[in-house]
């Protein structure tokens, strides 16, 4: 633990994301965070760290019989002990459970000690729900602000505006209480110069939203910027960001996060609600002392967080606990996994009774198909999710280039510029072509949408044959030259947004990429479909539809397409599978065509699989260099822990702390000469024989509280780990007492330990470091970042340049 920016007396630190809030306006630099013992550098912040003390009588004093506060806490960019903090746990719920039995009043504690984890959840819903309610609401009107404004109240977004009006159905959007920016200032819509001016108008409220966005972000909270889910994953494994869900950061992405959806940048509000959700669920962590002490505990919560936010993000509660199981979560114990659906139908109650869509629905993309799929429709679909593998592999590769180059170059020093070039050129492109200048939200549904007798939709116009017509359900119909309007217009926009993703994705606002890919693979799906569509209206003879498709019938349904097409796509981006079927059900309502939909993902699985083996979270945790111990990569390499641990050979010898023998004044030597986070504790230099393991924060903290509150420490008093004290001279100075800050049972292996059980232990004990022993002699350590170094380097990749940037 590199103790840079520790301060003297600074020692009673609490694990809260909020006090540490000032280190948010500083890069992520990791070579700060030295996580593990040993690789000695320079040593940073305690290079001062001497005691000062007073001289006393010899007496022994038992000191830390009572817990000080801030010993087995954690500094900022370290990871946590899963081991010690869940035996914590246990220890805090025996004695709970003990004490329960001896008054009535214990026993309401223990009560409401076991019903607080609900309670919590039940906070964490309503406030998700709310927020993400009042996002959705605000975004839709600052969105149609771009375009004009409702006389009968400015707050009104388009549709609102119209609900009141006389006007028919077809002319619904043209009501006289909304009017265009050019109607507003000129009197009148129509002619070159109203265009202009309304296209003015739109670049310029765009470039308004992004600017106050990246401004705000910059300011007061850099960690609100970009999805936050690689960053929330990383935080799941037990690494600590400080201030990274503190209260700024919910405050500042709840604000900027309507701002930049509402600047019409190729972005989406969906990813960056799990961040706020996770917010919401770290900063109520701090009412209950359970979760607010235990690292492990909070991150349970955290997991239920999660899951609320993808239920408020998406209406769809099952598939957040699946995305939260599935995506981000590194510990899912069963009890979890209830709490995270209490959490996500909470959240999603909350968010239909505020119903900020104004349908009475939750889901965000309603379908209603009058036409079952037929069997030879998979292969289409198969296409389908064939692209949306290739779009995700291409994006991830093309993405990640640039944000490399942007870190690696002068363009990372410039955001604000950035993300004005990027919103300016999206505005100019995205203005002229009517499906790039709605909002992504508003594209996807239309291009979902089935179309019905009354639908005005230039994707709606066919050649009418009312002849033939059967109820509600129209045959398959030649196109009209508005189909074929809407097609090129699509192609275009297809265009854009497969491009312009790329540079949007990682810049300094909230950016999520949820929309943005369901986007590209909707106008792919709606495309292929309407192909389809009039392949099956003049080839209904050929040998594929003569068994199915009859002249007059409705057969090929392209809203369809663009369903599975925004499934494969969004797949074959973030690798996906159960939970992206579930969630797309749920988002759509269209239960029948699950099939098409598992179809496609696992296409575009496999197919991006193929290419590259990363989704865009894991190739941004790697980018980014955060110590993520990847669950579901297989270890197949035949090393042992020897070859790993370290010192290594030509090293110096391993730093160790003997059990009876070194003075305050040692010990403080050895904490100001290494950066290490901790320290193996031997019975003697000799014999090596371990005792156990200390962390250099609690012996900092030990010592120092030891100087001020105990007479007689000073710098040659003996330290001692044992029960009973050494025998030493009447006239020899105090002695400390550390053994309740010594950790007994470090966990070890032999030497001769295959690393493929070494990295199995990490990633399912959640260790930090582990001791290497050799015929019961301690031989060296094995860290996280050891383990990390190892696999990366057994890839080829130069382990230092993609570790704690």
């Amino acid at each position: 633990m590199d103790q840079k920016g520790y301060r003297r007396g600074s020692f009673q630190s609490s694990t809260s994301d909020e006090d540490m809030l000032e280190i948010a306006g500083a890069s992520l630099d990791f070579s700060m965070a030295d996580d593990d013992p040993p690789l000695d550098r320079e040593m940073g912040g305690f290079s001062s760290y001497n005691g000062g003390g007073m001289n006393g009588t010899s007496t022994m004093m038992d000191f830390l019989e009572e817990p000080l506060p801030g010993v087995g806490t954690y500094e900022d960019f370290n990871t946590i002990d899963w081991v010690r903090e869940k035996s914590r746990d246990r220890d805090r719920h025996r004695e709970i459970t003990s004490r329960s039995k001896e008054s009535t009043w214990a026993l309401i504690h223990s009560v409401s000690d076991a019903f607080s984890g609900w309670l919590l959840m039940l906070l964490i819903g309503l406030l998700a729900g709310s927020l993400a309610g009042l996002i959705d609401i605000s975004a839709h009107w600052m969105t149609d602000l771009k375009e004009g404004v409702c006389l009968a109240g400015f707050w009104f977004n388009h549709e609102h505006c119209c609900w009141k009006s006389n006007t028919t159905f077809t002319d619904r959007d043209k009501c006289p209480e909304w009017k265009s920016w050019s109607q507003l200032i000129l009197g009148h819509g129509e002619g070159a110069f109203a265009y202009i001016l309304n296209y003015f108008m739109y670049v310029t409220w765009a470039l308004l939203f992004s600017l106050l966005a990246v401004l705000l972000v910059k300011g007061f909270a850099p960690y609100a910027c970009g999805s936050g889910i690689p960053e929330i994953k990383t935080i799941l494994s037990g690494f600590i960001i400080r201030g990274y869900l503190g209260k700024w950061t919910l405050i500042i992405k709840t604000i900027t996060l309507v701002l930049a959806v509402s600047s019409g940048l190729s972005l989406g509000k969906e990813g960056p609600l799990v961040h706020v959700a996770c917010c919401c669920g770290n900063i109520l962590c701090h009412l209950f002392t359970k979760y607010r002490k235990n690292e492990a505990k909070r991150r349970e919560v955290l997991s239920a967080a999660a899951a609320a936010g993808v239920s408020v993000a998406f209406g769809a509660p099952i598939g957040g606990v699946l995305f939260s199981l599935e995506e981000v979560s590194y510990y899912f114990p069963l009890k979890t996994l209830w709490r995270s659906f209490f959490a996500a139908l909470v959240a999603a109650f909350t968010l239909r009774s505020i119903n900020p869509f104004g349908n009475s629905r939750l889901v965000l993309f309603y379908v209603e198909f009058h036409m079952p799929w037929h069997l030879l429709e998979l292969v289409p679909f198969i296409l389908l999710g064939i692209f949306g593998g290739l779009w995700g592999a291409f994006f991830i590769r093309s993405n990640i280039a640039w944000c490399r180059r942007r870190k690696t170059t002068k363009l990372g020093k410039y955001p604000v510029l950035e993300v004005f070039a990027v919103t300016a050129i999206t505005a100019i492109l995205a203005f002229p072509n009517e499906y790039t200048r709605m909002s992504t939200s508003e594209l996807i549904s239309e291009l979902f949408n089935d179309c019905g007798i009354l639908d005005s939709s230039k994707l709606c116009e066919y050649v009418n044959d009312f002849n033939s017509t059967k109820g509600d359900d129209l045959p398959d119909r030649a196109a009209g030259p508005g189909v074929y309007t809407a097609m090129w217009q699509l192609a275009l926009a297809l265009i854009m947004k497969v491009f312009i993703t790329i540079f949007t994705f990682g810049m300094k606002v909230p950016s999520g990429l949820f929309i943005p890919s369901m986007a590209v693979g909707a106008i792919a799906g709606r495309l292929l479909g309407v192909a389809m569509e009039q392949l099956a209206y003049y080839h209904h003879d050929w040998a594929i539809f003569s068994g199915w498709c009859s002249q007059g019938a409705d057969c090929i349904t392209p809203g369809l397409y663009a369903m599975v097409g925004a499934a494969a796509c969004l797949g074959g981006v973030t690798r996906m599978t159960v939970s992206l079927v579930v969630i797309m059900f749920e988002l759509t309502g269209g239960l029948e065509y699950i099939v098409p939909l598992m179809a496609a993902a696992m296409t575009s699985k496999w197919v991006a699989d193929a290419i590259g083996r990363e989704g865009i979270y894991d190739a941004h945790i790697r980018l980014n260099g955060y110590p993520f111990l990847e669950a579901k990569e297989e270890f197949s390499h035949k090393t042992l822990a020897m070859d790993v641990m370290r010192p290594r050979r030509n090293d110096p010898p391993l730093t160790v702390i003997t059990q009876d023998s070194m003075t305050v004044e040692d010990v403080e030597t050895i904490i100001n000469e290494t950066t290490y986070s901790g320290y193996p504790v031997v019975v003697s230099r000799e014999s090596q024989r371990l005792v156990g393991f200390v962390l250099r924060r609690d012996l900092i903290i030990s010592i120092e509280n030891a100087r001020k509150k105990q007479d007689g420490i000073v710098s040659t008093s003996i330290i001692y780990f044992t029960d009973h004290s050494p025998p030493l001279p009447p006239s020899s100075p105090s002695m400390l007492k550390l053994r309740s800050i010594l950790d007994l049972s470090p966990f070890t292996v032999t030497d001769q330990t295959p690393m493929e059980i070494v990295v199995d232990i990490f990633r399912k004990l959640g260790l930090r470091q582990c001791l290497v022993t050799h015929n019961g002699k301690l031989l060296g350590i094995i860290t996280k970042k050891d383990v990390l170094k190892h696999i990366a380097q057994l890839a080829n990749q130069d382990p230092d340049s993609i570790l704690f940037n």
